[in-house]
């Protein structure tokens, strides 16, 4: 006989072990799913602007309700950088209502990357615009004075990153910029000149029209008044140093602003000054591209040929030597050789190290 009563069996038969309940975890790390929500209903937008961590977009372009939004990031893509010219997929409340808040859960694939480091040997980029098709650098012809070497690391960045280059010269009453512009003679390079009251506004404009054109240059060179010029906007400008030469920064963040000109409209990305410019991130390889005229010449050079001073028989210090190609092309040579001296140099550390 059991000790136990048909009455328990029964309880029994009521209860297994789906019955059970299982207390939660003291600690809820509740596993995560890994579906996604699709956001099939989010626009693109075009980012105008960056401030510490608000993004301002630019929705339906172009549309009947085009609109400004501000937005902020999804934390996925916290470790990702979002710049000016980047094209964005938003979902929230894209109203653009005074108080809404947006969000950018994504980036459509990029045509383009400017780049640019501290200086030669680091590696770490600083990215500053995306889906740029026109680079405009802008460059004094007094006040300060024009650095040759800096305009060629800006057109070997350009180049690198599959970008036209164009090149303004400003203040061209205060000095003469023919010697100064004999250094990218043969370059395919179209070039503008610009003095106090006679801005060739129309010219630019042009050129901008159709393309999203981003201005670099040294501080204080004209090119936030440029952009004023332009689009009618009310960037901040200053002053050059008298005793040090150099220009204030009063552009502290890039920016998107619309041009809009007879010809059509087209896109134009004022960036801050700055007095140096980094290729760390730059492929050796792709140099001598940014030199059209010697990289015409290279051609001929024999395999493995480094173009340095000691290189034997290199075709582009011959035709230098022979004034081949111009007057500017030894100055322009001398150039070439720094920049490839500086990635040598970087390379052997990086062996060595």
């Amino acid at each position: 006989m059991s000790w136990l009563d048909d009455a328990d069996d029964e309880d029994d038969l009521r209860y297994d072990e789906s019955s059970i309940r299982v207390r939660p975890n003291p600690k809820a790390n509740r596993p995560r799913t890994k579906r996604r929500p699709a956001h099939a209903d989010a626009q693109i937008a075009r980012v105008l602007g960056v401030d510490r961590g608000r993004y301002t977009v630019l929705v339906d372009e172009d549309g009947p309700d085009e609109r400004r939004v501000l937005a902020t990031r999804a934390r996925e893509l916290r470790k990702q950088p979002i710049v000016n010219g980047d094209r964005a997929r938003v979902v929230g409340d894209l109203t653009g209502d005074e108080g809404t808040l947006g969000r950018i859960i994504g980036l459509e694939e990029r045509t383009s990357l400017l780049r640019r480091s501290a200086d030669d040997t680091d590696q770490v980029e600083r990215v500053i615009v995306a889906n740029a098709d026109q680079m405009l650098v802008v460059v004094a012809a007094a006040d300060p004075e024009p650095r040759a070497r800096l305009v060629d690391r800006y057109l070997v960045a350009a180049l690198d990153a599959g970008i036209r280059p164009l090149l303004v010269v400003t203040k061209t009453d205060l000095a003469d910029p023919t010697e100064f512009l004999a250094h990218f003679v043969g370059l395919d390079l179209r070039v503008f000149t610009s003095a106090q009251g006679q801005m060739p506004l129309d010219e630019i404009g042009e050129a901008l029209v159709g393309h999203s054109t981003v201005f670099v240059g040294h501080s204080g060179v004209g090119k936030s008044t440029l952009v004023n010029a332009l689009t009618g906007s009310e960037r901040a400008i200053g002053h050059v140093n008298t005793v040090t030469g150099r220009g204030r920064h009063t552009s502290s963040s890039a920016v998107s602003l619309r041009y809009r000109g007879r010809a059509g409209s087209g896109w134009v990305i004022d960036t801050p000054g700055v007095r140096s410019f980094g290729l760390g991130h730059v492929d050796p390889a792709h140099v001598l591209g940014a030199f059209t005229d010697l990289a015409e010449v290279a051609e001929e050079c024999p395999r493995g040929c480094t173009h340095l001073p000691d290189a034997p028989d290199c075709a582009i210090i011959e035709a230098v030597e022979s004034g081949r190609l111009g007057p500017g092309a030894a100055a322009r040579l001398d150039s070439l050789q720094r920049l490839l001296t500086t990635f040598q140099g970087i390379e052997r550390s990086r062996l060595e190290g």
